[in-house]
């Protein structure tokens, strides 16, 4: 099996190489996505771990998968940009506000005993305003400047001046954001103990729990693409594009 050179890469771009990683490194809590730029060994230290052990996880895992992996690296930016579109928007604007309002029934029956969880529904909540926001600055802004570097550079042709001045602006306002969800669902994942269920919830409590594990995981996922894919790749394609 080709052998490959992690401590080279940042975690990021072990990632966007091969997805599968990012099970290994979410089960170890490195974060792959909102600091997807540490190189591999410093994320490793980060956590008190040593490299070199992840190193073998890591190729375990991938003796164990094969080539199952979605191969995200592989895809054009204007395929990644649509499955951002219609899996990861879509699933925050139809999926959080079921899972706001199934944590919100669970915070009035067990809300006496698990105080927390009063501020983990108003934590989600505010997530879920904000990511409105941000979804949409990206499909009214970010997104179509997007598409448009990828025609324009795959057909040879030119482009009129980005509004915002370059895409390193809105881009850096995304990442900014996406860091400050990572450390929102950091607090939810410390106030239920890693979204479990405690030993007298009811089923409607455990799949609260479930459902607020799968937006974290999606969401991670999301902002995996952005951050160490697409946005690297739309600074590449709009400098060709300006080098004509």
């Amino acid at each position: 099996m080709k052998h490959t050179d992690y401590r080279s890469q940042t975690v990021g771009q072990i990632v966007a190489s091969d997805f599968g990683a990012s099970a290994v490194f979410a089960r170890l809590g490195i974060d792959f996505c909102c600091h997807g730029g540490v190189m591999f060994g410093e994320a490793c230290r980060q956590k008190g771990l040593d490299p070199a052990d992840v190193e073998r996880e890591l190729c375990a895992h991938n003796d164990r998968q094969g080539a199952g992996a979605c191969p995200f690296a592989e895809w054009p930016t204007d395929l990644l940009v649509d499955y951002v579109l219609k899996i990861h928007h879509r699933n925050i604007r139809e999926r959080g506000p079921q899972t706001a309002q199934l944590l919100g029934r669970v915070v009035e029956v067990h809300g006496g005993r698990h105080p927390e969880l009063a501020e983990v529904a108003r934590l989600f909540s505010q997530s879920l305003a904000d990511l409105d926001s941000h979804l949409s600055k990206e499909e009214q802004v970010l997104f179509p400047y997007i598409y448009e570097l990828h025609r324009a550079h795959t057909s040879g042709t030119a482009i009129a001046p980005f509004g915002c001045g370059t895409v390193e602006h809105p881009i850096a306002v995304m990442e900014m954001e996406h860091s400050g969800e990572g450390e929102r669902f950091e607090r939810i994942a410390a106030l239920t103990a890693d979204f479990a269920a405690p030993a007298d919830a009811c089923a409607s409590y455990a799949l609260a729990m479930q459902q607020l594990r799968q937006f974290r995981d999606a969401l991670h996922e999301h902002i995996h693409l952005e951050n160490n894919i697409i946005f690297p790749r739309a600074v590449a394609l709009e400098q060709a594009v300006a080098m004509g």
